[in-house]
């Protein structure tokens, strides 16, 4: 029941992390490249910083859901197994 709570929890995370973090990202690289050297420094290369570990973070919130499928997975398949044997 953990493990689904937490897969719950990281799959709701990743997925506020994603929203719009494409069009961000491609907002900011083309304010870096129309207005060059000013733009990185009137904040454009700390917030291409952000959204790097934004991107990061919402990669490991992905990396966690599969980690907690996989081990629902192997649970459910193990005790499918079990039962198995006792009927068969």
């Amino acid at each position: 029941m953990l493990t689904f709570l937490l897969m719950t929890a990281s799959f709701l995370a990743f997925g506020y992390l994603t929203i719009d973090l494409v069009q961000l990202l491609s907002s900011n690289a083309a304010f870096i490249v129309r207005h060059g050297w000013v733009a990185l420094m009137s904040g454009g290369l700390l917030q291409l910083g952000e959204l790097t570990l934004i991107a990061l973070l919402a990669m490991a919130c992905y990396l966690l859901f599969r980690l907690c499928e996989q081990a629902l997975l192997q649970r459910l398949s193990s005790s499918t197994r079990t039962i198995a044997r006792r009927l068969g």
